[in-house]
């Protein structure tokens, strides 16, 4: 356990650690008396991207599909029932800018009047500083699109502002810290003060300072989830949107810099993406918590930030996140080359290097198996583990060491990649060397072979283990029949047959899980094969185009 918090701890920046300290023992004092005046907005609003209902009633609310009673829980701790992403959603408001608001405006009153009354100034799951800063922007944003919040309202979201700057999460950093930013922007435009001055001031600092360092040459976000990528992007949008309502009040240099890097991220989400529109489930990565890319992509429009959709070739190597995106004939292929994430932000991370996934036809084959839930349930645990992704688990352990919910110590380090190409061909390899933690010399290859109507991988691993097993998760979708020893059929449900066929290695189809949202995981199957120790193992997928 010391090892594991020291390869834990050794990563992180210095002021994550001084703010730490400084963030538990830091109790600010709030003045609430407010010299409040807002800003005048100039510029229509444009209506942004409109959110699920998630609020039924004035007393029901739906989130990561589980539904609670206010009566009953409030909006109180977490507990063994409610958890404590649940609670933040609840404190996040999406619920005023979802689909069908304008209908919901006495209901929407009630709920930011209950709010007011029921969460005291700092106390509470309510107002620790992530939730805190969706709760802003959604406020402001439900009172641009021709609503009116109460004077309390006003009033309390000045105190959430000042609250909120004296309570940035730099022992966090990551998406938290540019959530906390946008929120100060947010605040900072909409009153018009020498505190809020100081708000805009502040945010758009730590703005400018995170776009160099969260967004990657390639346009992808550098905690390498597509999920995250994507709310980072429409972050940026509703920044580009707010500061239209506000002209003259930013310097152009820096919404244009917003517009610029936008569209290097709609680039990046775009090759991630498989054919059926949705995101790959790399690291923390589920749907129906980011929007879609298509739904980004009219957002964009609409505040006149246009995204040219991109033709791929047929190897898109995305080098500073480490993917490589295949697209040949009928076959696309996402492969994971990469680090973890950073290495002093490693939250959302998965022990899953040299996983991949594959569509077909169209249709999701092959997939990661994706995240349905937080916190530090075995759950959260196996979806975070090797063993639920399409790559190679040596002696039960993970490739890198991912521990409590979102904790990683030791972590593997990708090398050695090779990528040749000819006229029909692609031929991939790469190794990592998270299984060093075990004996100093093992590694783990990978070779991947594409054509336009196969897949082989080859795994190899070098050096002495005692077990090792290649996995292969496969879409809920896929009906697995046998056909003879070591070959199945694969029926796709739109029609296509696939054989896979086992030619070096022991096979079994086990019974797995596939969680396409928070809160539901789906049963289905996966391949696991124990490698030979001489020569690893050798998976071939085929079909007839």
């Amino acid at each position: 356990m010391i090892s594991r918090y020291f390869h834990t701890i050794r990563y992180l920046k210095f002021k994550q650690i001084y703010y730490r300290v400084w963030f538990n023992l830091s109790k600010p004092y709030i003045i609430k008396n407010l010299a409040i005046s807002l800003r005048t907005v100039k510029k229509k609003f444009c209506p942004p991207i409109k959110k699920k209902i998630s609020l039924f009633n004035e007393d029901t609310f739906t989130f990561l599909n589980k539904s609670y009673s206010l009566s009953k829980i409030k909006w109180g701790k977490s507990n063994d029932t409610v958890s404590q992403l649940w609670r933040y959603n609840q404190h996040y408001f999406d619920y005023l800018n979802s689909i069908k608001s304008s209908q919901r405006k006495v209901l929407h009153k009630k709920i930011l009047k209950c709010w007011i009354n029921e969460n005291k100034i700092g106390k509470g799951v309510g107002w620790h500083s992530y939730p805190t800063s969706l709760r802003i922007v959604n406020w402001i944003k439900w009172q641009l699109l021709d609503n009116t919040l109460s004077d309390n309202c006003i009033q309390s979201l000045a105190l959430q502002a000042r609250w909120l700057s004296k309570r940035i999460e730099w022992h966090i950093l990551g998406n938290h810290l540019f959530s906390n930013a946008k929120a100060l922007v947010f605040a900072g435009l909409f009153f018009s003060n020498k505190e809020s001055s100081r708000w805009l001031k502040k945010g758009l600092k730590i703005i400018n300072n995170e776009l160099e360092e969260q967004v990657l040459n390639d346009g992808g976000n550098f905690e390498l989830s597509p999920m995250y990528h994507a709310i980072f992007l429409e972050d940026l949008l509703d920044l580009i949107n707010i500061s239209k309502s506000y002209p003259n009040v930013l310097q152009t240099e820096i919404v244009n810099k917003w517009i610029k890097v936008t569209k290097k991220m709609f680039f990046w989400l775009e090759a991630m993406n498989h054919p059926d529109g949705d995101i790959s489930f790399f690291n923390d990565a589920t749907l129906e918590i980011a929007p879609k890319f298509d739904e980004l992509k009219n957002y964009a429009q609409k505040l006149n930030v246009n995204y040219i959709p991109k033709k791929f070739n047929k190897i898109t190597h995305m080098s500073d996140s480490g993917y490589i995106r295949i697209s040949l004939n009928n076959v696309f292929g996402l492969l994971d080359v990469a680090k973890i994430g950073p290495d002093y932000i490693p939250s959302h991370a998965h022990a899953d290097t040299l996983s991949f996934e594959i569509s077909l036809f169209g249709q999701r084959m092959l997939v990661n198996s994706g995240v349905s839930e937080y916190g530090f349930s075995s759950v959260r645990q196996y979806e975070r583990s090797t063993k639920a992704h399409n790559t190679v688990v040596v002696d039960n352990e993970n490739s890198s060491d991912v521990w409590s919910g979102f904790r990683v110590g030791r972590r593997a380090y990708p090398f050695g990649l090779e990528i040749e190409e000819s006229e029909n061909l692609v031929n991939i390899t790469c190794a990592h060397d998270g299984y060093k933690k075990l004996r100093r010399k093992l590694i783990h290859k990978r070779n991947w072979r594409f054509s336009e109507t196969s897949i082989i991988v080859n795994d190899q691993i070098q050096g002495f283990f005692k077990k090792a097993y290649a996995y292969f998760h496969f879409h809920h979708s896929i009906v697995i029949i046998n056909n003879k020893k070591k070959t199945w059929d694969l029926k796709m449900s739109n029609g296509k047959k696939i054989t896979l066929e086992v030619k070096t290695g022991k096979p079994i189809i086990e019974v797995s899980h596939y969680s396409t949202e928070f809160g539901k995981r789906i049963k289905t199957k996966r391949l696991k094969v124990l490698l030979d120790r001489k020569y690893g193992s050798y998976v071939k997928i085929s079909w007839q185009n």
